[in-house]
């Protein structure tokens, strides 16, 4: 340990005596340091403050004190030096200040050295934790890509899986139409070629029966055997009820026709209400009465509506989707409820249709249609699911989940429109449908 004594006046810290050791320690003659602010002058400028204002605050209240501090060599390099101070009193006033200077530089370097690699410590630890959060975040954001994509993929089965049923459906339903149709034509037609020709026969027979009042007795029996004057009034009522059934027939063919557009996948100006009239006809076994059930009246309130550009089947599997739905709903509430009530106060879908007014001129307007049932309502928990592909509160067996999730998608996703559920317990629920009326490009 290198060890310097000194003696100093402790007024202005003008060395009085220093040690031979100086030599050694800083590479000074020892007559070098007893110039006047010799100590002040060789201090590190940085230091100078905090050593003065050190020892004037110490030296009032210690009689012995420590400090360090750095100090130029006579080679023009800086040592660290421990000053140990003792101060010598007299009457209470600071005579002299006596002391030793030694060599602390390698603890220094050492402290120096730790407080770098501390620091650098740090400064790793600091980059490892910024790295640590942007692969955590990295990874919540690769986690969300691929719930998104999954989630993306699983609608795509799902819509494929469904848009498979019912472009198998629309072909069987098309193929029965076309079958049907056929036969049907022919018979529609050819009736009233029939009605004409028993008209011209019955004519022709009660001529006859005018010129020949008097037939003979066994004509006579043949006419009474033949209840002919049954057969003059009941056959032209029969054909003219064939002729409603043929027509009958023929607007449920082409119902058929119109809902079997399923497998369609261009854009096309069409009637909606006629992909409402046609989903409803399919359905109209389900809407009327049945020994179990009573009927459930739908109720029409359309708008004057122009064509509108959409996918014509899609759209109409969105209308199956629902309306089933509502007729799922108030057949499962009326097998609860008594004859009477259920006269009282009947099951109804009601089928609004409107242009959006709201819209400004500039932007292309929207058609709304509305499905309203009067059944027992949705609750909020379950109204908040409705759109989510698997979900239903259908008993096992009964239901997929896929209808209204495949609705949402036709509707949002490929005719850029809404598709909302608005409900009231006990009260009922509405399905709003809004589409613009062309698809933008």
């Amino acid at each position: 340990m290198k060890l310097v004594p000194w003696e100093a006046e402790a007024v202005n810290r003008q060395f009085t005596y220093v040690g031979p050791q100086v030599k050694d320690l800083f590479g000074y003659e020892p007559e070098q340091c007893y110039e006047l602010n010799f100590w002040q002058e060789h201090i590190y400028p940085e230091d100078v403050l905090q050593v003065h204002n050190y020892e004037q605050t110490i030296q009032l209240e210690q009689d012995n004190y420590i400090a360090e501090y750095r100090f130029l060599t006579a080679e023009g390099k800086w040592l660290w030096v421990k000053d140990i101070v003792t101060v010598v009193r007299h009457q209470g006033e600071v005579t002299k200040l006596l002391g030793f200077f030694i060599d602390i530089s390698d603890r220094k370097q050492a402290e120096i050295s730790l407080q770098a690699a501390l620091k650098r410590l740090e400064q790793v630890n600091q980059e490892l934790e910024t790295r640590v959060e942007q692969r955590t975040i990295a990874l919540s954001q690769e986690k969300e890509k691929l719930e998104q994509t999954l989630h993306k993929l699983q609608k795509t089965q799902t819509q494929l899986i469904q848009s498979e049923k019912m472009s198998s459906l629309g072909q069987l339903v098309a193929g029965i139409a076309h079958e049907i149709n056929n036969p049907v034509n022919f018979i529609h037609g050819n009736l009233s070629h029939v009605v004409e020709y028993v008209n011209t026969l019955l004519h022709l027979l009660q001529f006859y029966q005018q010129e020949y009042p008097n037939s003979s007795l066994e004509l006579q029996e043949k006419f009474e055997a033949a209840e002919l004057d049954f057969i003059i009034e009941d056959l032209p009522k029969l054909l003219s009820s064939m002729q409603v059934g043929t027509k009958r027939m023929r607007e449920i063919v082409l119902s058929l026709r119109n809902f079997s557009r399923l497998d369609e996948a261009e854009v096309k100006e069409v009637n909606i209400h006629d992909g409402i009239d046609s989903t409803l006809m399919i359905l109209q076994n389900r809407l009327r009465a049945k020994p179990n059930a009573s009927e459930i009246k739908v109720i029409k309130k359309y708008g004057n509506l122009p064509l509108v550009e959409c996918f014509p089947g899609q759209l109409n599997q969105v209308f199956m989707n629902i309306i089933v739905n509502a007729i799922d709903v108030l057949e499962e509430r009326d097998h609860k409820r008594s004859f009477s009530d259920c006269k009282s106060h009947p099951s109804t879908i009601t089928i609004y249709t409107e242009i959006d007014h709201r819209e400004t001129p500039a932007v292309i307007p929207s058609i709304v249609i509305r499905i309203r049932d009067n059944g027992t309502g949705i609750s909020e928990e379950i109204k908040d699911r409705l759109f989510d592909p698997f979900f239903t509160t259908k008993p096992v067996g009964k239901g997929t989940g896929l209808g209204l999730s495949i609705s949402y998608q036709i509707v949002v996703e490929k005719h850029q429109g809404k598709l909302e559920c608005h409900s009231i317990l006990g009260e009922g629920t509405e399905f709003l449908i809004s589409i613009p009326q062309r698809q933008k490009t």
